[in-house]
């Protein structure tokens, strides 16, 4: 079974996106900001992170900056709201970022872009 990481603080993103990849057999486990999302990385090992851009204590570009740099090939999938500065997505591609899903984002899509990556 996959092992998939939300880092996320809008709760009703957590509980659609979980619901959504439990159904389809991933195991998803939440983060509520940045801090524990980094910690969540290195104690869970997933084979896939979902980060949003804006979150309490490290932004989604802090955390996508630290698990490149000591976990190359991890996945990651960054969410951002529409209204977001352009400038903080390239930034997060620039940082090594594996895609970027815009929200408010159709779930079925998301799924799509995690199994082209996992």
């Amino acid at each position: 079974m996959k092992k998939v990481l939300l880092i996320e603080d809008d709760e009703l993103i957590l509980k659609m996106v979980e619901f959504k990849l439990s159904k389809e057999g991933y195991q998803v486990y939440i983060a509520r900001d940045g801090d524990s999302g980094v910690r969540a990385i290195h104690e869970l090992r997933p084979d896939l992170v979902i980060t949003d851009l804006m979150m309490p204590f490290k932004s989604g570009l802090e955390v996508t900056y630290l698990v490149k740099k000591e976990y190359p090939d991890l996945p990651i999938i960054v969410l951002s709201a529409l209204g977001e500065e352009e400038s903080s997505v390239q930034k997060a591609f620039q940082l090594g970022a594996s895609d970027f899903v815009a929200k408010p984002f159709n779930p079925n899509e998301l799924l799509l872009r995690i199994k082209r990556l996992i």
